[in-house]
């Protein structure tokens, strides 16, 4: 098994870039099922995650296509034979639900497994179920898989009221009500860019929506979509990630394609604890301010507050800023699993239920270290180019999903940074 070997004590300098946005792109290929014509992602992410999509996609007889290095993705369902995701592939990632609502409001009818992925809290499916109820499908369960069928006519314009905020409900009903007949009006939904990406290509392929951004859409049914050409927008969780880098470890990153709108409340972090944004032609530039960071208090939110998606990366800034921070997760239980292996490395992390209190220390120590998940992945790797020594970062084969050449593009700027091949 790989592991990843980081020696810190370099500070970085150069330009970093962003690849498209993995949450974003998950979403859009499942929009392919939706029209019989096709449809190109431009900037497409080269990531595990992406080839288990096209895994899935490709088992419901869509053809899919990596062109130009797999950033081009070339997709078509003119010819879909099969509306079952199976267990075997699902398993492998969460948002493989998101076909769902678009083969029933294509066709009437899907089955789809319960999915998998990371370890990091429950993340249950009801309200996606609960959004296509609400556009009449008959929906049950057994032995592990969602058999869904649409009304005679095909599914019809509801209300969707959510009770909590989930992006990824957000993004099957958004889908699933393009050809619902009528209107269709999703209350309490999720704010996220990735959202905004996906109403921006739907519009392209002729949905009628109105209110993306915003936590009510509507959406207007229509008969049939078609074809499109959509560039996927930046991933902003990589973009976080690697803005924290010369936050880290000092020096100055320039993080291309970067924009701080997508990024508002994580930006204002960033200045509270010292660390300067600036705005560039191409993107963010980066850098630690003067001296060692200061201690910021973070609660994690919905869109478009604080990212959950960073705050292991946050965390690892904070064990070495100066004074007592206070991280509080209020989107996924059990997503403190990195604070251990944090702590291998020297810091003071104190865990209780969903808040962790990180006292920062003067200097964190190179050790071996296990990767719980995809973000606790990355957060060690950057807690390691502040550490002293060598630190060696195994089961990274959960990097893979969501970052592409992370090795490539740190020792670009000044990381001494290896990838090792296991036995």
């Amino acid at each position: 098994m790989d592991s990843i070997v980081v020696t810190g004590g370099n500070a970085l300098k150069g330009r970093i870039p962003i690849a498209g946005a993995k949450n974003a792109c998950l979403t859009l290929m499942p929009a392919t099922l939706l029209s019989e014509e096709p449809l190109t992602l431009t900037n497409a992410p080269r990531l595990s995650d992406i080839r288990t999509m096209t895994t899935l996609l490709q088992s419901l007889g869509a053809e899919v296509q990596g062109l130009q290095e797999g950033q081009v993705l070339a997709m078509s369902s003119h010819a879909l034979d099969n509306h079952t995701a199976d267990y075997d592939i699902v398993r492998k990632m969460r948002a493989s639900i998101l076909v769902l609502g678009p083969l029933l409001a294509r066709d009437g009818h899907a089955v789809v497994s319960l999915p998998g992925g990371c370890a990091i809290g429950a993340r249950p499916v009801d309200l996606h179920l609960r959004a296509l109820e609400a556009m009449g499908a008959e929906l049950d369960l057994r032995d592990g898989y969602v058999h869904a069928k649409a009304p005679s006519g095909g599914l019809r314009g509801g209300t969707v009221d959510f009770p909590l905020v989930s992006v990824g409900a957000t993004e099957n009903a958004l889908m699933a009500a393009t050809l619902a007949k009528g209107t269709t009006v999703i209350n309490n939904a999720a704010r996220e860019p990735e959202i905004v990406d996906l109403a921006e290509c739907l519009r392209k392929m002729g949905a009628q929506i109105e209110g993306d951004g915003t936590p009510t859409i509507t959406v207007e049914g229509v008969d049939r979509l078609g074809g499109a050409t959509h560039r996927v927008v930046t991933d902003r969780i990589e973009l976080g990630t690697y803005m924290l880098a010369p936050a880290i470890c000092g020096g100055e990153v320039e993080c291309l394609g970067g924009e701080i709108r997508l990024l508002e409340a994580f930006c204002e972090k960033l200045d509270e604890a010292g660390i300067s944004v600036e705005e560039t032609d191409d993107g963010l530039k980066v850098a630690r301010r003067n001296g060692r960071v200061k201690a910021v208090d973070v609660t994690t939110e919905p869109f478009p507050g604080f990212p959950t998606d960073l705050q292991a990366q946050m965390m690892a800034l904070l064990c070495t800023a100066e004074g007592k921070s206070v991280l509080e997760e209020k989107i996924f239980e059990n997503r403190f699993m990195h604070a251990p292996e944090l702590m291998r490395m020297g810091a003071q992390i104190d865990v209780h239920g969903g808040t962790a209190t990180v006292s920062g220390v003067d200097k964190l120590k190179g050790a071996p270290v296990m990767a719980t998940d995809l973000r606790a992945s990355v957060s060690l790797i950057l807690a390691g180019l502040a550490a002293e020594g060598e630190t060696v970062v195994s089961r990274v084969y959960h990097l893979d999903r969501g970052y592409e050449h992370v090795v490539r593009k740190l020792s670009g700027v000044g990381a001494q940074i290896e990838r090792v091949s296991g036995s």
